[in-house]
């Protein structure tokens, strides 16, 4: 069941959509689900109850400001180049204290989609004892030329075809959703946007999962997390053939297995 929380960012109040996933089984690792760009709690679907169900994990899901039927962004508001930094430096701890998500022996693992993912990576560079570990897929370190066509073309079809009404099954206010995402991305100043200078700092086991056909991304971006990421307990790649930019909707049964061998195992150290 859909529920909300209620937080301070930006001098004002928020309210945060988030759902519980079996909170009964309180021995259970926690996954905290983190969307992408144009995400929601409504977008995942049914990958976050199947991946628990799964692995017998505890789930928390969540719609980031913005979007889904969380608070809508100000219409004078434009994000700028800091602004993953900002969710994950800002939003992030205030949700996590509003639901009481637990810190130290009990700290949750993150699984992130492309933007949730550059997100997760840099709350576990600023607070790696709060996090257990990552699960990432299709994330983000760096700006490369593919996902700026990419953003370009989704723009072209916000515009030309009836893709605000698909969105609007995931999003209380498409537009706060659509144009705070694309406008910051194709903005020319967030091409110098990197984040590998703040990988060393993440010291958790780290799951990376990339389509190999994914058409915002390269396999390169994966592949800085492996070799940035030199004070992790472990990165694992996992490259998958056949797979877009989603690889929980492309190939959801082998993110499932490759997520809860990954998960059960270093749970378990």
């Amino acid at each position: 069941m859909t529920e909300f929380a209620d937080i301070e960012w930006r001098g004002r109040p928020v309210r945060i959509e988030y759902e519980c996933i079996a909170p009964e089984r309180t021995s259970a690792p926690l996954l905290v689900f983190l969307h992408e760009g144009l995400g929601s709690v409504a977008m995942w679907k049914d990958f976050p109850q199947r991946l628990c169900d799964a692995g017998g994990f505890r789930g928390l899901v969540f719609s980031r400001p913005a979007y889904g039927r969380s608070s809508p962004r100000p219409e004078d508001e434009r994000w700028g180049v800091d602004f993953m930094h900002r969710q994950a430096h800002e939003v992030l701890p205030a949700f996590f204290e509003a639901v009481g998500v637990e810190q130290g022996a009990d700290a949750p693992w993150l699984v992130g989609h492309s933007d949730g993912g550059s997100i997760s990576l840099l709350y576990a560079s600023r607070f790696p004892e709060r996090v257990a570990g990552l699960v990432l897929m299709a994330p983000h370190v760096f700006v490369e030329d593919v996902t700026i066509r990419g953003i370009e073309q989704a723009r072209e079809a916000y515009l030309a075809t009836d893709m605000p009404q698909r969105l609007s099954r995931y999003h209380d206010n498409v537009d706060s959703a659509f144009w705070g995402w694309n406008r910051i991305w194709l903005d020319p100043a967030f091409r110098a946007w990197n984040i590998e200078s703040e990988l060393p700092s993440v010291r958790c086991p780290v799951l990376a999962i990339q389509g190999v056909g994914d058409e915002y991304g390269t396999l390169a971006q994966i592949r800085a997390i492996a070799s940035g990421a030199v004070r992790a307990k472990t990165v694992q790649l996992a490259e998958l053939p056949e797979c877009g930019h989603s690889p929980h909707r492309d190939q959801p049964e082998t993110v499932i297995v490759t997520t809860f061998s990954f998960v059960q195992h270093w749970s378990s150290q």
